[in-house]
């Protein structure tokens, strides 16, 4: 059985064409920097890889060059779209209309389109990319897998928030969190690397990237996590604001003459390290420009570093003690200075990282950057949303 996994980020798009029998990758991608000028696919099958540079202005493009190269003569894997089995689409926000994963129907859709105000960067691009797909094959059957269902174990003193009661019973307002597959499959794969059971475990996980969050899980379950209601909330990000007093919504609003609606736009797309620095809402842009001296980069990269500091502080705390600490997703796993900024001084943790291991260059695989006298295990591990999302599909299916 062939499952195509289509994993719609803000800026990014992941794919991965997996033969479920063996769990192997048959092909995989990434289009990265959509929206964002320097945009490229770079495309992996037959043991070759393949940049293809070119514009993205948004995820229908994205989309169209991910089709195209999995049929390419030269470098795709399958001769149409009617080798493909199932396909598995990342969705972010479910509200509490979606606890589990669904297939893709007429209704589900709707019901999922109506929740686009819940993650306004993430679910229009996960509904084009069904769109899509649908379009190229009509008759292969779907699945939308949520980001959330792995936080709906959180209990209640967590997920809420300390608004009238009657206004969450009406609209459901309520903490959901995010990156739920790649919070799952990390926290897992630790527990496996340090062979004990997750049952036993108190893991922070730290999914670092453009959008980032930080859940504490506990007996390999979410008991907390630091994107809220939608993804705005948490750690600054690479355009969103994260954590912020909401009277400033009203301050700026007034002051610029804005709408709530152009307000949240604000908040989502102008705002975070991109908005800090000036520069970019790539960490790689980022650093670069620190290194050059540039003030404003730093400060983001300091910002950002200081805001995830805290909760792993605060999820220490709600668990009262940590095992391990786990950095994934993009930036987690390729921005020494951003581990070690967030690991450093937390001695009353018992925790220090080698630096030495930290400066080592990513190799795909998990790495242990646990400093000799650390109570706490310190691991890099490459997430794999699109293999927990494959096996939810098959699941269902």
């Amino acid at each position: 059985m062939k499952v195509l996994v289509i994993n719609s980020g803000s800026s990014s798009l992941k794919y991965q064409l997996i033969d479920m029998e063996t769990e192997s990758v048959i092909a995989k991608g990434t289009c990265e920097r959509i929206g964002i000028e320097g945009s490229k696919l770079t495309h992996k099958a037959k043991g070759i890889e393949k940049v293809i540079c070119q514009p993205m202005p948004d995820h229908t493009v994205a989309v169209s060059l991910v089709l195209n190269a999995l049929t390419d003569k030269e470098i795709g894997v399958i001769s149409s779209m009617s080798d493909i089995d199932a396909v598995g689409h990342r969705a972010v926000a479910s509200g509490e209309v979606f606890k589990q994963p669904v297939l893709v129907s007429e209704d589900s859709i709707a019901k999922f389109g109506a929740l686009s105000d819940l993650a306004p960067l993430h679910n229009p691009a996960a509904l084009v990319g069904v769109k899509a797909c649908l379009a190229a094959m009509p008759n292969t059957p779907m699945a939308l897998v949520f980001d959330t269902s792995f936080h709906f174990t959180m209990p209640d003193y967590a997920y809420m928030y300390a608004i009238d009661y009657e206004t969450y019973e009406k609209y459901s307002v309520r903490r959901y969190g995010f990156h739920g597959t790649s919070h799952k499959f990390v926290s897992q794969e630790a527990a496996k690397y340090m062979g004990k059971d997750v049952k036993d475990l108190k893991i922070v996980t730290c999914h670092l990237g453009n959008g980032s969050s930080i859940t504490a899980v506990k007996g390999g379950k979410s008991i907390d996590t630091s994107m809220g209601f939608t993804p705005l909330a948490g750690v600054p990000m690479g355009t969103r604001s994260g954590d912020i007093d909401p009277a400033v919504l009203e301050y700026i609003a007034k002051k610029e003459n804005l709408s709530i609606s152009e307000s949240m736009t604000y908040l989502n797309k102008k705002c975070g390290v991109a908005g800090i620095s000036g520069v970019s809402s790539d960490f790689r842009d980022l650093t670069a420009a620190t290194d050059k001296g540039n003030k404003r980069a730093k400060l983001a990269l300091d910002m950002f570093s200081y805001a995830c500091k805290k909760y792993v502080g605060a999820y220490a705390a709600a668990m009262n003690g940590v095992d391990c600490i786990v950095f994934t997703a993009g930036v987690g796993e390729n921005t020494p200075c951003v581990r070690e900024a967030i690991c450093k001084d937390m001695q009353y943790l018992g925790l220090e990282i080698d630096r030495e291991k930290n400066l080592e260059k990513n190799n795909g695989s998990i790495r242990d950057i646990t400093g000799k006298n650390s109570k706490v295990k310190v691991l890099i591990i490459p997430t794999n949303e699109e293999l927990v999302i494959a096996r939810e599909t098959v699941e269902l299916l």
